[in-house]
């Protein structure tokens, strides 16, 4: 058992209100902000805003030794969440630059330009992401899989890269929030006390609106598209590795095996074809793995700081101030959504944020009579909404990192996710779907 004293000891650590959650403004104002003023994403590395942030909520973390304070944010760095994602990142880096060394991009480019007409390309891309991510369950694993086709595909037919990617971020984040396999639905599901298919007949009545209307928009935006008359052959045998890591993500294998599987196959491949001999299978792997050095430390910055934030109090203090005042349904579900939504926003893990409030949002559903497949679908729909539109999160920075643009400009052109957004909030204020108000 926790003593008194060390209870009371804790307490005094912590800081007062806002203050906790001054390192997560810094960061956005001299990351966000100063980005936005000098019109240039580029201007300040996402690393050194991190690094002032996490400096910052150290040296504010008052009544604890310094050495305390590096231990408590170490620990926040060392999350076996965060590393696994580190994991993901550096077999993803690997598989990715050996699969473009090899020539699978362009091949699979080519293939993609000859099955779709130029004015379908958008909607194949979104429709072919929201297929993925529903059955894999995961935005990450369809991010890593097709963001190096989205962008190849950029440059054929004339498009921005981040727009492009941004197709295939918006459809990851469909599937992400409706899957049966995904963390974000089991968490949800399990803290409110409903059924996945419950859950899902309320979350397809809210989002489904959103991903027709722009699938809509991108096959509008498609009929001005131009593919080129004569695209290159197909290389069969270099599409190989991309079909068997779609397969096996589509068969429910984990993604780390995936993301191994899909390496050996590159590269037994590469070898075959006369893509790069053994030696340059592995620069290529180096270089991949090197690629991805800043993604891996802000995400070890990330996980410290906002381990910090939640040690100096920020997230109870969240918590305390948005449960205090609750009035009716339609308040204790704005209430639900704003703490998912702020959870989010300090620990940057769309599951994370939903098992931190999930106990809390079912007391306020039980409370106010809120209906638990209700509640169980705001809480996965605006954490997925918040995991999408913040620049730190793990499926902007892998998407930033394999098509080598800025996350901020790839958020800039999230049409799904932002309607999504839209429609949680109509649900809410206009006691939508009927049936389950």
């Amino acid at each position: 058992m926790t003593s008194p004293q060390k209870n009371d000891e804790t307490q005094k650590s912590r800081l007062p209100g806002w203050a906790a959650l001054t390192p997560l403004a810094i960061f956005l104002g001299v990351y966000l902000v100063t980005s936005l003023v000098v019109h240039d994403f580029y201007k300040v590395p996402i690393s050194v805003a991190f690094l002032i942030a996490s400096v910052f909520a150290i040296l504010i973390s008052a009544g604890r030794p310094v050495k305390e304070r590096i231990a408590g944010f170490s620990t926040g760095a060392a999350n076996p969440n965060i590393l696994l994602m580190i994991w993901i990142f550096i077999l993803a880096g690997a598989f990715a630059q050996s699969a473009k060394a090899m020539g699978a991009v362009e091949a699979t480019v080519n293939l993609t330009l000859h099955v779709l007409p130029g004015n379908l390309l958008l909607a194949g891309l979104f429709i072919a992401a929201c297929f993925i991510s529903l059955s894999i369950g995961t935005s990450v694993g369809t991010i890593v899989a097709l963001t190096p086709v989205a962008a190849g595909l950029a440059g054929q037919v004339g498009l921005d890269i981040p727009f492009i990617v941004a197709v295939v971020a918006g459809g990851a984040f469909f599937g992400d929030n409706l899957s049966f396999i995904s963390d974000t639905t089991i968490a949800a599901t399990r803290t409110q006390g409903c059924r996945m298919q419950d859950k899902f007949k309320v979350n397809i009545l809210i989002v489904g609106p959103a991903a027709l209307l722009v699938l809509f928009y991108y096959i509008f935006c498609g009929l001005q598209l131009q593919a080129p008359l004569h695209p290159d052959p197909v290389q069969w045998v270099k599409v190989i590795p991309y079909l068997v890591v779609l397969g096996t993500a589509l068969a429910g294998v984990n993604v780390i095996l995936v993301l191994t599987i899909g390496i050996l196959v590159t590269g037994i491949t590469g070898l075959l074809t006369g893509g790069f001999d053994t030696f340059g299978w592995f620069g290529a792997m180096g270089d991949g793995i090197s690629g991805m050095g800043e993604l891996i430390i802000v995400t070890l910055l990330a996980g410290g700081m906002l381990e910090t934030i939640r040690l100096n109090g920020g997230i109870d203090y969240i918590i305390d101030r948005l449960t205090r005042r609750i009035s009716g349904k339609r308040g204790a579900e704005l209430c639900i959504a704003a703490l998912v939504s702020l959870a989010n926003l300090c620990t940057a893990n769309n599951t994370i944020a939903i098992i931190t409030v999930g106990g809390i949002a079912k007391d306020i559903a039980t409370r106010f009579g809120v209906d638990p497949r209700k509640s169980a679908s705001l809480l996965d729909t605006f954490s997925c909404l918040v995991q999408g539109l913040i620049p730190y999160g793990a499926q902007m920075l892998m998407a930033a990192s394999l098509a080598a643009v800025s996350p901020v400009e790839i958020i800039g052109c999230l049409y799904y996710p932002m309607l999504t957004g839209i429609a949680a909030l109509a649900a809410i204020l206009f006691r939508y779907p009927k049936k389950y108000a």
